[in-house]
């Protein structure tokens, strides 16, 4: 198996825990207040942060890795629906703004590479 299949491995993997697990967890183990306060850490500083930091990563290589804002995405959007609130359109803003995030960070990332190598 190639270098970047098994980057691609780690980097979905991560995702998927990040944007499955921790949801999970959040409403499993915390409860009232505390549990609306690590949801907004994680809609507003975890994820983002997450989803700039994977884009980046895949701007080192876009036609591998172009994939990787795409399913951090989805994959927030499948955790937020199965923990929270199937269907709440809400969710799907957060989805949208963590995809621009990512995309902007993969091509920010590329563009600086280009820029770089001349």
């Amino acid at each position: 198996m190639g270098e970047m299949n098994k980057n691609m491995i780690i980097w979905f993997a991560v995702s998927a825990v990040l944007m499955l697990a921790l949801p999970w967890l959040a409403v499993t183990f915390v409860k009232g207040d505390a549990g609306m306060a690590v949801c907004f850490l994680l809609f507003f500083a975890v994820n983002p942060i997450y989803c700039v930091i994977a884009g980046t990563f895949a701007g080192k290589d876009m036609r591998q890795l172009w994939s990787l804002p795409f399913v951090s995405a989805a994959l927030f959007l499948i955790g937020t629906w199965i923990f929270f609130d199937m269907g709440e359109t809400a969710f799907i803003l957060y989805a949208a703004v963590y995809l621009v995030l990512g995309i902007a960070a993969m091509l920010i990332s590329k563009f600086i590479r280009m820029k770089t190598q001349r």
